[in-house]
């Protein structure tokens, strides 16, 4: 017999949703503008074969002034693994293969003082090209030593890394995942956003970074994707007042030194059972490093306050009430438990009763080894979440995929909570 939620549960969840959507729309959400701040929220590279999935993106300098791009690889747990600067002209673009990445081999760019006959990164007719002398023996890069890439490698894949002497990601295979952070600065180090002298000295707020991804030769072969753009701004009580939510906000113990607006935390997407891949990046809300081998770090698994589904005929169901596939209550159902996932729609790990609908995800949750933080609201957690879907149905990796972002609803400065009715 087909279980139903009960009415006042589906009452509960859809007024949460049009009472979200009419707030968003006066705190604003994270828009595709130019930003300080670009997230490529998953990648993935398969180590063992060559011509298999990667990730490529852009990096793009929407201003004539010359920049300084300051690129963080992370494992899917949160544990930064790799830092090196990146210098655009104005105007300049640089396209990153993560693969190359994993391979040690870095981008070939450099400053005028590092490039003084303008051969590295020339300059166009309208471009600045300045000199950062701080990035002189960093810039231009030659390949990595074969150690590094071990650990790269190693990182990304859940194995021990002797730099760490620890893991700093699940155990994968072959297949290396992470996410990304690029960030503007003025000078060249080799620091991570959780080093001191990071934020609050590296760091700047030029609002000129945009660009995109697509994932090649993967299981769901996307094109084109902007990157999520985070907006800095140090005159923005929202994202200048100690104590809010920023998007950097466990790297500078919640004092909003970053500047950053942070993420959402609801979203909406639509799926279709087999053929939509939901990507989830979450913030764990502490500051990660390695971690003994074979166990996980203390904040994992991420729960989330709700995730329901509909049908294309409003029906409602949620994950613990499938017939078909029982799930746990929601305190134990954690359909993106690590930093950053990719997930098969109608998979064990996120059955739906539907062949095509859409979800609702709030993910925001306390997570308890960091405290209580945020303190604005110690139960937010910023996230965003991606849907991919192949439009002509069949197998993934066929002519015809569809990508986007989910719908934001909200914003991790004045998160919605959801309240199981009756309470």
């Amino acid at each position: 017999m087909k279980k139903r939620i009960s009415t006042i549960t589906i009452l509960g969840v859809m007024a949460l949703i049009v009472t979200a959507r009419a707030r968003a729309s006066s705190i604003g959400t994270i828009p595709e503008e130019p930003a300080a701040t670009l997230l490529l929220p998953y990648f993935e590279v398969d180590l063992g074969n060559t011509s298999g999935a990667t990730t490529r993106f852009s990096i793009n300098n929407s201003s004539a002034t010359a920049v300084l791009v300051h690129m963080t690889v992370w494992s899917d747990l949160s544990v930064p693994v790799l830092a090196f600067n990146v210098y655009l002209t104005g105007y300049d673009v640089q396209t990153i293969d993560m693969r190359d990445i994993t391979n040690g081999k870095l981008p070939n760019d450099a400053s005028v003082g590092q490039d003084p006959g303008n051969t590295i990164s020339p300059k166009g007719y309208d471009s600045q090209d300045i000199n950062f002398a701080s990035c002189s023996g960093q810039l231009p890069f030659t390949q990595l030593p074969q150690n590094y890439i071990d650990h790269i490698r190693n990182s990304l894949t859940g194995k021990f890394t002797s730099f760490y002497g620890g893991c700093a990601g699940t155990v994968s295979g072959n297949l290396a995942r992470g996410y990304v952070t690029l960030d503007t600065v003025n000078n060249c180090t080799l620091r991570f956003p959780k080093d001191p002298g990071y934020i609050g000295g590296d760091l700047t707020n030029q609002n000129v970074l945009w660009g995109d991804f697509s994932y090649p030769n993967s299981g769901f072969n996307l094109q084109g994707m902007p990157l999520v753009a985070v907006y800095a701004s140090a005159t923005d009580a929202r994202t200048s007042t100690s104590g809010n939510y920023t998007f950097y906000g466990r790297y500078d113990d919640w004092t909003a030194a970053d500047n950053r607006v942070p993420l959402a935390t609801e979203f909406t997407a639509r799926y279709t059972s087999g053929t939509t891949m939901a990507i989830g990046w979450r913030d764990p809300k502490i500051k990660q490093a390695k971690f003994t081998c074979g166990t996980k770090p203390s904040w994992y698994p991420l729960g989330q306050e709700k995730v329901a589904i509909f049908d294309e005929q409003e029906h409602i169901q949620l994950p613990q009430t499938f017939p078909v596939a029982p799930q746990p209550p929601e305190a134990v159902f954690h359909p993106f438990p690590a930093a950053t996932q990719k997930i098969l729609v109608g998979s064990g790990s996120l059955p739906v009763p539907f062949s095509s609908g859409f979800f609702y995800y709030n993910l925001n949750s306390t997570v308890t080894p960091a405290g209580a933080v945020p303190p604005i609201d110690p139960n937010s957690a910023q996230a965003w979440v991606l849907h991919v879907s192949n439009v002509n149905g069949g197998t993934f990796g066929n002519v015809g995929m569809l990508g986007s972002s989910a719908f934001q609803i909200d914003s991790a400065l004045t998160p919605n909570h959801y309240t199981p009715p009756g309470f």
